[in-house]
This record gives structure tokens, sequence and C-alpha cells, in this order.
């Protein structure tokens, strides 16, 4: 067996003989994992983490309640006039001041986040029960000291060492003053903490570490004279007078500008971590995992109005996302390129439940550690915002900043509340319905394609073969030519021309079919020349509001006659009491009014011998089109109905109707 290692960071990442540096880029997880690894391979007795000592308190109190997240702030001390200067309250503060003025003081917070690895370090090493130094200077007001950085992915490939050592010849020399009296404050600390800790891990920003490191070696090329001195010296940081920090809860609903990861990837590596599992792939195969929970949550809500979402089609969403991050030159996707790939493959609704899932956090609602205390306040964020218990809104800063927050768009047609549909219901008028017109165009052309299908089958039925003489016909028939192989004789097909019209359609998409689930059945008469009388049976339109006069049903089967003619109500027309199925009313319907020998019929499995029976009745041939010869995509979505409560609803309906 082997144990941790003693002490043996790379030279790189070294300090002196005692002190070990990590760089790292803050909100990522595969940083966290980093630390962790670290601490878990070798022997450290104190953790030094770039926060100021006034944190350490709240910081390590609310770390003991993880995985419940919460924000510990330290708001900016208040600002009184100078010497010789005249204060009027009256003065300060307009009457119709109510927003924040852009000019005041950000206040700073650290976010307490699992996928943190300065809070992982914390954590850890509380845990470990090692000491921890929080090395960083009061400031007030904070200024970070961040930029864009490569995507920390790339750490899982190599070493922190060589991710640090590629990213050190594009690191910025710091240009203001707060952030070089920061670095040489925590270059003293560190020198101070080797007097009394022999191994030391000190967890910091990438952007920081190349000029802490610098600071500490002009610290330590000083004679011991110099530093002696340096404390009383004008050139030594001074710490600036501070409010104390105060820890907040978090509106669950804001929790995405909290974390650096998404809250549901967050939550992935909690789950991981409390169960002991590997959580090496967290990151990526919590994509799939999101894909596939939206899957089920999408499936839910929708039920029968849902697509069918096959693992290729997460397969090519994944590609898709893939290749997004690689344009965005990034290796892991953010929100808007999963949301948008979803949207393009598997449609808006199923792409508003992927960014839902994604903003929620599995132990968002866990109860605090500790009850005996009073109630934690909560607060609500935006971008670099805060809107206090009391409603006042602060502009803030993080003191460990990851990648920059920005607001991009995405238009996703919502669904509506369940007031707005109760409304619509209400506001219903039972006298006036129509079709929406693109759907009727659709539906037209996939039965163009059915009787075109039922023809060819005809067509079959009715060829023959015979020996070739001067003529191949239709064709060579391969199969009777290599039967009669010894003949040495070539068989033709011969295919007559269909005799008669196909002008009915009719087609089953589920059956058998439940009168209690299909409880509309209506017949709707041609608009125009292209368009045919339609009889069918559905769900309830009234049931599914989708917008203002705008119903959902979904066909369960339906009765196509074309060149469209007037029929009476095929579901009150006493010529077909006899019919006693759904299914068999629509046949003998179509057995009735068409004027044709054959009738197509769409259906899962061929016509039972009722049915045909029923046709031999009217003098009629049943022609069997399979349904699984068409995608199911696509019958899927044919089967969806839009309802309009009259034509006036066309102008603004394409706004309500979404792509399931």
């Amino acid at each position: 067996m082997t144990g941790k290692t003693r002490f043996s960071p790379p030279d790189l990442l070294r300090l002196g003989d005692r002190i070990a540096v990590l760089p790292v880029i803050h909100g990522s997880g595969q940083f966290s994992q980093t630390v962790r690894r670290w601490m878990l391979e070798q022997d450290f007795d104190c953790v030094a983490v770039p926060l100021p000592a006034s944190f350490q308190e709240p910081v390590e109190s609310a770390i003991l309640d993880l995985p419940h997240p919460s924000i510990v702030i330290q708001t900016p001390s208040p600002k009184f006039p100078s010497f010789g200067e005249s204060y009027d309250p009256e003065a300060s503060v307009s009457d119709d001041d109510e927003t924040i003025d852009p000019d005041d003081d950000p206040a700073s917070y650290v976010p307490i986040d699992p996928c943190q690895p300065v809070i992982m370090a914390i954590r850890a090493a509380m845990g470990e029960h090692i000491a921890r130094a929080y090395v960083d200077l009061e400031t007030d007001p904070f200024q970070p000291f961040s930029s864009l950085m490569p995507d920390p992915f790339a750490v899982r490939q190599v070493s922190a060492e060589r991710f640090a050592a590629a990213v050190l010849p594009s690191l910025p020399r710091p240009a203001d003053r707060q952030t070089r009296a920061r670095i040489l404050h925590m270059a003293s600390r560190l020198a101070e903490l080797e007097e009394r800790f022999e191994r030391i891990l000190y967890v910091t920003n990438v952007m920081h570490w190349p000029w802490v490191r610098e600071a500490y070696t002009e610290w330590f090329s000083r004679d011991a004279a110099s530093r002696n001195e340096l404390p009383d010296s004008p050139e030594r940081p001074q710490h600036d007078e501070v409010q104390t920090p105060v820890r907040y809860s978090i509106d669950p609903r804001t929790l995405m500008f909290l974390f650096g990861e998404l809250p549901y990837i967050t939550g992935l590596y909690e789950r991981a971590r409390r169960e002991l599992d590997n959580d090496e792939d967290v990151q990526i195969d919590g994509v799939k995992e999101l894909l596939i929970a939206a899957r089920q949550s999408y499936r839910d809500e929708l039920k029968q109005f849902a697509r069918r979402i096959t693992p290729l089609h997460l397969s090519k969403c994944l590609q898709y996302i893939r290749n997004l991050s690689l344009m965005s030159r990034r290796m892991t996707p953010d929100l808007i390129t999963i949301v948008n790939a979803a949207k393009q493959i598997m449609g808006d609704q199923y792409a508003l439940h992927v960014a839902q899932l994604a903003n929620q956090y599995a132990y968002a609602e866990l109860p605090l550690a500790d009850q005996t205390d009073e109630p934690i306040s909560e607060v609500r964020l935006g971008i670099d915002q805060v809107r206090l218990p009391d409603g006042e809104v602060l502009s803030m800063v993080n003191r460990l900043p990851g990648p920059p927050f920005s607001w991009r768009t995405l238009e996703l047609k919502r669904n509506p509340s369940n007031p707005e549909k109760h409304r619509w219901k209400y506001q219903w008028n039972p006298h006036s319905q129509c079709s929406y017109p693109p759907e009727d165009e659709r539906i037209e052309n996939f039965r163009t394609r059915v009787f075109d299908r039922a023809k060819a089958i005809i067509g079959n039925d009715l060829a023959r073969t015979e020996k070739f003489t001067t003529s191949v016909k239709d064709g060579i028939d391969i199969r009777d030519t290599l039967r009669h192989w010894y003949d040495k004789d070539i068989y033709v097909k011969v295919i007559p021309p269909s005799r008669g019209t196909l002008d009915a359609c009719v087609m089953l998409f589920d059956s058998p079919s439940d009168p209690r689930d299909y409880p509309w059945r209506t017949t709707w008469f041609a608009e125009h020349k292209d368009e045919s009388t339609l009889a069918f049976y559905a769900t309830n339109f009234g049931e599914e509001m989708v917008g203002p006069g705008i119903g959902l049903a979904r066909y369960g089967g339906a009765l196509f006659l074309y060149p469209p003619v007037w029929i009476p109500e095929i579901w009150t027309d006493p010529r077909l009491d006899y019919a006693e199925t759904l299914e068999e009313r629509l046949i003998a319907a179509a057995c009735l009014h068409s004027r044709g020998r054959q009738i197509a019929m769409l259906s899962t499995l061929p016509p039972g011998g009722g049915w045909r029976r029923l046709a031999r009745r009217h003098r009629k041939t049943l022609v069997h089109v399979p349904l699984n010869s068409f995608s199911d995509e696509q019958v899927q979505q044919l089967r969806m109905v839009h309802v309009l409560n009259g034509r006036e609803v066309r102008s603004y309906a394409e706004e309500f109707i979404r792509r399931v």
C-alpha cells in the first residue's frame, strides 16, 4: 500500500522549500478536483487562500453547511465628508433617487460554491483539521484582477504545472495599485507562514501566481535589516477599515449567477462526492445526463403531445454541441450552446426543459446543518448585482472571479401559464373554428404520398412475368430469371396500368382507439380545391390551449376524400350506425363516399377479416400502406392539429404555435 507523498510539488510551482503554489481558474469544477487531488496525494500542514482574514469566520461557517449554497457579502464602508467639508443630511439623498448611483463603490462577495477551487481547499482542510491562513489584504473597495482564460477542461489532460506554464506568457502584469499592494502583502504573509509551518499549500488565481512569486523572490533578496524595517515603511501595504462580512442564503432561481459551473452540473459533482463515485468525467457526462433528464421532464409534461426523442437525436444534439463549442474556441459548452443545440435538433419545447433543468441545483432546498441559529436571510442575484432582503440593490464584484458573465439572447416560445390557459378557454367561441393553413399543407402532402404508395402497391399486385422476347417491358425480373436458370431464359416484368382512381384514404394512427381518449369527432370541409374533405376523431383541443383562440389536439384517425366532396356528418349519419368502433366508422364512411374501388388505408397492422368484410359489403378493397414505412418523427408531427377560433386568429397564430 502507498500513502501520501510527503511534500513534492513541481519546481515551477514551488516557493522556497516549504510552499507549493497551485494556480487555479476560479469557478472551475476541473480545478476544484485538482485541488482535492493535490491535498490527497501530498501532506500539507497549512493551506493559504487569497481571502482577507475578515472573511474567515462567515466563509467557514457557510462551508460547514455545504452542499447548501450561500454567499458572503462585504458591503463598502460608509463614506463621510473629509475634514473641513460640511455635511447636509437632507441633501445627501434625493426624494426621487430610487436607483443605485453607478459611481458608488461596489460590495464584494465570496461565493460558497462546491466547484470553487478555493472553497474546495478550505473545505478539505477543515475536514482534515489542517490550519487555514487567509493571506489577502483587507481592501475597501475591492478591485478584481481577471481576464479571459483558456478552457479549464484542459487541466484534465495535462498537469497543473504544464497548464500554468502554457498560460504564463499571456498573463498581464497588474496595472492597478491595489492589486500590486495585495500581491506584495500575500508574498510577505507567505514568508511569515514559512516560519510556523513546514508544508504550505497556496491556492491562488492563475493571474496572480507569477507576480506573487516575483514579489516573494524580491522579499528574500533583501537583507535581514531591510526586511525588519519594512513593516514600519510606507512601502508596506496597509489594511483598510472594512465592514464585517455577512452570510446570506440564495434564491434557488438565481443560483446561475453564483456558481461557476451550471447548477445542474454542480449538483452532479456534489452527488458524486456524497456517494463516493468517480467524478473525473462529470463535466462531460453531466451534459449527457442533463439532456436525458430533460427528455423525461419533457415527456412528463407534454405526455401524448411530446415528440419521440431517440438516442440518435441525443447523439446528434451532443455532436452539434461539440461543434458549436469548438467554433467558440471552447472545449466545454456553456448554457447558451446547449440550449441552442437542443432547440435546433429537438424543438423549442424540449429546449425550454433543458434550460430550466440546467438551472436546478439538487441540494438547493437542503436544510442547514445547524438549526439552532436564527434563519439566514435570502438574497436574489443577477450579473454583478444583488437584491438584499430589505429590497436594496447593490452592485457587486467577486473576490474569486471566474469566467465573465454576459447576457446573450435566444428566442424560445414559452409555455403558457395555467391562468392564461383558463382565460383562453373561457373566452372560446364554440360556434367558430378553423384549421391552421401550414398544417393543412403538410397533411395534404402526406396524403398525396400515401396515395402514391398505395398505387405502387396496387401495381405490384397486378404484375406478372414473362419470357424475354423483344423488349424488357418494365424491367428484368431477377427472381424468376434465377428460378429458371437451367432454361437459360431471361424473364421480364409486365405491370399493367392500374384501373380506376384513388379518392379515399383512411389513416389510423392509434388502433385500437379508446373512445374516451378521443372525444372530439367532427368533419371539416375543404376551403379550396387543393384540400380534402376531412373527417376525424382526436383528443379534446379545449384541454390544451396554447394561445388566445388556439387549441391543440392529436389525431387518432382520419378520413381524407380527394377531390373534395360534400358529405353528411359521418359521426351522426344513421347509415353508418352499424359500425361499432371509431375505426370501423371511418372505414365505412370511406366505403360509402368513395367513387373508386380501392381505398388506401394507413395503419400499423394490415386490416383484419372484419374490416375486409366491411369493405366487401360496399364492393370495395382496402389497400394497406404500413405506417412504419414513414418516419415516426414525421408521423408524430402530423398528428398534431391546432384548432383556431375563427379565421382572424390566423393573423397571429404563428406567434403562439411552436414546434413541439
